[in-house]
């Protein structure tokens, strides 16, 4: 019997294009499988234009995709990992993290220059509080101004001069091959360190998988490296208590055995900042390399709610 899969997907033209890599791997590992993308138009699709910190957060991303998924109608999610909440819900399970695309932000412009170069008052858009504040700490001088839409309509921004420049993550404009068209700085990560889980695709299934062929497979496309990364900045962000909307940044990088993760948070109005940073061998004595990777963001995180974190995140 042919098995059958359905990969649950936003219309989105990145997201489209991300499910479409999901389905030629899986189709790889298994050939005799049919497999179908189903595309489910999420809230934060239908709000184009309200700011995402007061309709809900990057939550109204999934939760169409996840209603389709506890419903049976689709057997895996494929998501954007910085859209998905730090825990998983009771119910689900984040069965693959495939390898990872670039993590850093990007700053497009008509010349391609560096945040620094900015003369003053130019208009800079983004959405991301985290973005406005990490750009305003490089160039006081700049106009910060909302922005949402798919990456077209974005990059129209510049294109039409009604922006000056945008900041997006380098990995969507790399996934839809349009790096080639545009001109643009990768912004140092020392400085713009990016959201927990950017570039880094997240696959939810239903706790159990119906199918072991499935979960076997999804297991084959799970990519190490990606996996503990992103665990260990997931991890942090639940343990520091984030939500979607926080103006936090954090980065793990796993390399030669050792895991680096470094830090940025801001308060809501972006008066205030605390960084922090740590860099450790991974245990090898044993010991799930995932829960080692997760202790670790845990241990900086609580490093710097005992240094006042949490008077930074404030209520939201």
């Amino acid at each position: 019997m042919t098995l059958s899969v359905r990969i649950g997907s936003r219309p989105s033209a990145l997201a489209m294009v991300q499910a479409e890599y999901v389905k030629a791997r899986l189709a790889a590992i298994m050939p005799g499988a049919a497999l179908e993308i189903v595309l489910i138009r999420t809230s934060g699709d239908k709000l184009t234009h309200a700011s995402l910190a007061r309709v809900g957060g990057k939550g109204l991303f999934i939760r169409e995709l996840e209603q389709a998924l506890a419903g049976g109608a689709i057997d895996l999610a494929v998501h954007s990992m910085k859209d998905l909440p730090a825990r998983m819900p009771p119910g689900f399970a984040l069965a693959s993290v495939p390898q990872r695309e670039e993590a850093r932000d990007i700053l497009v412009s008509a010349a391609g220059a560096d945040i620094s170069a900015l003369a003053a008052g130019a208009r800079v858009g983004t959405s991301s509080m985290r973005r406005r504040f990490q750009a305003l700490r490089k160039n006081r001088a700049l106009e910060i101004l909302p922005l949402r839409g798919n990456v077209d309509t974005r990059l129209k921004k510049v294109a039409e001069h009604s922006l000056d420049a945008i900041i997006i993550a380098a990995a969507g404009l790399n996934r839809l091959g349009r790096a080639g068209e545009v001109k643009f700085a990768i912004l140092d990560e020392r400085d713009f360190i990016p959201a927990g889980g950017q570039g880094a695709l997240a696959i939810e299934t239903r706790a159990q998988v119906d199918s072991r062929e499935l979960a076997q497979a999804l297991a084959a496309l799970d990519d190490r490296r990606a996996r503990l990364e992103t665990a260990a900045e997931r991890a942090f962000l639940a343990t520091l208590g984030a939500s979607c909307v926080t103006p936090v940044g954090v980065r793990a990088t796993l390399d030669a055995g050792r895991l680096a993760i470094r830090a940025m948070l801001f308060s809501l109005d972006g008066a205030s900042e605390l960084s922090d940073s740590l860099d450790e061998p991974l245990a090898t004595d044993g010991a799930d390399p995932s829960q080692s990777a997760e202790a670790a963001g845990v241990r900086l995180a609580e490093r710097m709610l005992a240094r006042g974190a949490k008077g930074l995140i404030g209520d939201e």
